[in-house]
């Protein structure tokens, strides 16, 4: 992504100041000589853009000399651990959760809370989710953070561009604007301007978190082409193609939870018939596993519970469990063939609820693709996709969340470049 801004002088400034920006903020520390020769500006080009950089507390020096170019050595340069800082937040059927994330992609604020969400009156949702982003704000500011823009992540359809929920089944909600219930958190009392909020689908959201941290740990990074699926209690999916998402004429892409494996299946809440969701969603695994979801739900109360009591009796060879998660794992695959076969990503990526029960589900889903793709899976000939399980589990929404508010930050310095912004002596 790039700032803002023509092909005017002050438009190419905006565009060249960002990459400075996202340089460092990916690469660094850096010497000066090398941003110039990584976004292929020279020295001089480089060195005012820098230095507007350094007055506005977006990037410091590190202290460190560097050599090996003509001239005196330099100093290497890396971004602010203070000023602006991106928060996420997200509402989950059974949590809700929030943090904030500096420059550096560190997280520098959490705070979460177990709460019964479904089919609760957004109302007072919005009111303790606010709780919890005062709570966020006043650690940031003892960190010499600011906000810089708030997103939000929810499990259901959101209008484009938008900051209304069309509807979540799984909250029960439908035509819900959270701007309103947001105004405290986002416009503070102390006069300051109001922060940037964004509404996002949760799925959408932990797509851009595989896309910002994905890999380590052993597993590759992500290709520039996948497909992202997440699950607690509904399934959603988001499709990334080229490094950007696919968000369809409304924004309502990666409805996954409600493609029909079976046509003649269970009645879905969604109006249809044998929806993935009717058979791996949490509450169907539980039924297919002898554990009814309420039960389990008064038993096993609070995120990840009911997804921790699953992998427990998978691991400790409960038959009646195995089979529920091998039938999931099946209908995964039966649902993921045809947005494989439509779309050829490179990868699928198994997010959220899914990571922790991925030894039980990958078997049946993987033969299934292999059953159902036009391509057998070939990633070191250039076959078809690989499936991978994400390392940031049901953490990446709240995650992409804060890393998509940081984002405008990035991709347009000239937001916070002013002396008032500047960090204190």
């Amino acid at each position: 992504m790039t700032a803002p801004g023509g092909d005017t002088q002050h438009g190419i400034r905006r565009r060249n100041l960002a990459r400075v920006l996202q340089t460092v903020a990916a690469q660094g520390p850096l010497s000066r000589p090398a941003v110039a020769a990584r976004i292929g500006l020279t020295r001089a080009g480089v060195a005012p853009l820098v230095d507007e950089l350094l007055r506005a507390g977006l990037l410091v020096g590190t202290g460190r000399a560097t050599t090996g170019g003509r001239g005196r050595p330099g100093g290497e340069l890396a971004v602010s651990d203070r000023g602006p800082a991106g928060i996420g937040a997200e509402i989950g059927v059974d949590r809700l959760a929030v943090c904030a994330v500096d420059l550096r992609g560190r997280v520098r604020a959490r705070v979460a809370a177990d709460a019964a969400n479904r089919h609760s009156a957004p109302g007072p949702v919005l009111e303790r989710l606010s709780a919890l982003l005062a709570e966020v704000t006043g650690e940031m500011a003892a960190e010499g953070l600011r906000p810089a823009g708030l997103a939000v992540a929810v499990p259901g359809l959101v209008a484009r561009g938008a900051t209304t929920v069309v509807h979540a089944p799984n909250l029960g909600w439908r035509a819900v604007d959270l701007a309103p219930g947001l105004a405290g958190a986002t416009a503070p009392p102390d006069g300051t301007p109001a922060l940037p909020l964004t509404v996002e689908n949760e799925a959408n959201l932990g797509a851009l978190a595989e896309l910002r941290l994905g890999g380590g740990d052993g597993q590759p990074a992500p290709p520039a082409d996948f497909v992202h699926v997440s699950a607690e209690i509904g399934i959603g999916a988001a499709v990334v193609v080229e490094g950007q998402l696919l968000r369809g004429a409304r924004g309502f892409a990666g409805e996954l939870g409600h493609v029909p494996v079976y046509p003649d299946g269970p009645a879905c809440d969604c109006g249809g018939r044998g929806c993935l969701e009717q058979y791996a969603g949490e509450e169907a695994v539980l039924r297919a596993g002898g554990l009814a979801p309420g039960r389990a739900a008064a038993a096993h109360p609070g995120p990840g519970a009911r997804i921790g009591l699953l992998a427990r009796r998978a691991a400790e060879g409960d038959a009646a469990v195995v089979q529920a998660l091998h039938t999931a794992g099946t209908a995964l695959g039966i649902a993921l063939a045809g947005a494989v076969n439509l779309l050829d990503p490179r990868a699928v990526v198994l997010g959220g609820a899914l990571a922790g029960l991925a030894p039980w589900i990958l078997p049946s889903l993987e033969r299934e693709l292999a059953l159902r793709t036009s391509v057998a899976a070939d990633p070191g000939r250039g076959g078809g996709p690989w499936v991978t399980v994400s390392r940031l589990g049901a953490d990446g929404p709240l995650l992409g969340a804060a890393h998509a508010a940081l984002q405008a930050v990035l991709d347009d310095p000239l937001r916070s470049c002013t002396p008032a912004h500047s960090p204190r002596n």
